[in-house]
């Protein structure tokens, strides 16, 4: 009696709220979350402010069906696909507030509109914080980035460069070497590699650069040379930069998610559960957002689990549908 009773409550409760779903973030994780959602027949809005972070990419690697494709074309594919499914609204802006409200939340947009919603869906993505390096900003994402996956295939069999420190500058050169045999560590005056990491690199045919770097070169577009303090120039067509992930939204500190450990490549990703569940119930976190390695696909297919997870819980509130353990997803009284 008593779960039926719950089940009612949350039933009208339910009809208050304007969205079962809130979507922050119009990237390949929030447009394939909202994708599930609008096939489920869910109540969705995806507020997106149009700034994802693979923007200036020349392409996206690895991604089934659109290797080699530009975002912004994948985006603009996700977003038609969105127009047929009436229960999804997309609008262009941010959420610059969100906080718990009764059983459910309450988020307010840019503008001042202010949305019910069941389910926050976290896909803000993350922001690049690579190093402040003239000429480094012109090339990003081209031939100059962060991830061999995504731009080793256009790079390969070049003379590339490894711009790191410690054990991100072994990690990314051996890596590295898997696309091309001219690979050299810069690591900008710092001493950072040590007597047995510079072994390992020597082993492999990696040499080691520790001069102050001046600047990048840049020829039509493209990474031409590296040149140092002392103004000599090294030659080369690519650089991977070693990047650390901050968060770019303040709304997961607002909602007082818990953080995973800082890892290698994030200071601050969001602590998720194999069902995209944060430590707040109700919330949820997709893509770059809560992971240590980025890839598009993953996050398209972090996106498609999360739709798929928050569909479930809605189903649980209104049907009482089992849903899988770790704990209980109502929201949290904080």
């Amino acid at each position: 009696m008593a779960n039926k009773l719950g089940i009612l409550a949350w039933r009208l409760q339910a009809r208050f709220m304007d969205m079962d779903c809130v979507i922050v973030g119009g990237g390949a994780a929030g447009l394939s979350a909202a994708l599930v959602l609008g096939r489920a027949r869910r109540r969705t809005l995806l507020v997106d402010s149009g700034a994802q972070s693979n923007l200036s990419a020349h392409g996206i690697g690895g991604l089934l069906g659109f290797d080699g494709r530009s975002p912004a074309e994948l985006y603009a594919a996700g977003r038609a696909e969105l127009g047929a499914y009436p229960g999804v609204e997309v609008r262009v802006g941010t959420v610059v507030s969100a906080a718990p409200d009764g059983g459910g939340f309450r988020v307010t947009l840019h503008d001042g509109t202010d949305v019910g919603t069941r389910r926050i869906l976290l896909a803000t993505g993350m922001e690049y914080r690579a190093p402040s390096l003239p000429g480094l900003a012109g090339l990003w994402g081209n031939s100059v980035f962060h991830c061999p996956f995504c731009h080793g295939w256009e790079a390969r069999d070049q003379p590339l460069a490894v711009y790191a420190n410690g054990e991100r500058a072994v990690h990314s050169a051996l890596l590295l070497r898997g696309w091309t045999d001219d690979v050299v560590v810069l690591t900008n005056g710092a001493a950072d590699v040590d007597a047995a990491q510079q072994e390992l690199l020597g082993a492999a045919g990696v040499t080691i650069d520790e001069r102050p770097i001046l600047r990048l070169v840049s020829a039509d577009g493209s990474l031409a040379a590296v040149e140092f303090t002392d103004g000599d120039r090294l030659p080369r067509k690519g650089m991977l930069v070693a990047t650390t992930l901050h968060q770019r939204s303040e709304l997961a500190e607002q909602l007082g998610v818990d953080y995973a450990d800082p890892g290698p490549l994030a200071e601050n990703a969001v602590m998720i559960d194999a069902f995209h569940r944060t430590s707040v119930p109700g919330v949820y976190a997709a893509g770059d957002v809560s992971v240590q390695v980025p890839q598009v696909a993953a996050a398209v297919a972090a996106g498609s689990m999360a739709g798929a997870a928050i569909t479930q819980s809605l189903l649980a509130d209104d049907l009482g549908l089992p849903i899988p353990a770790g704990g209980d997803h109502r929201v949290r009284t904080r």
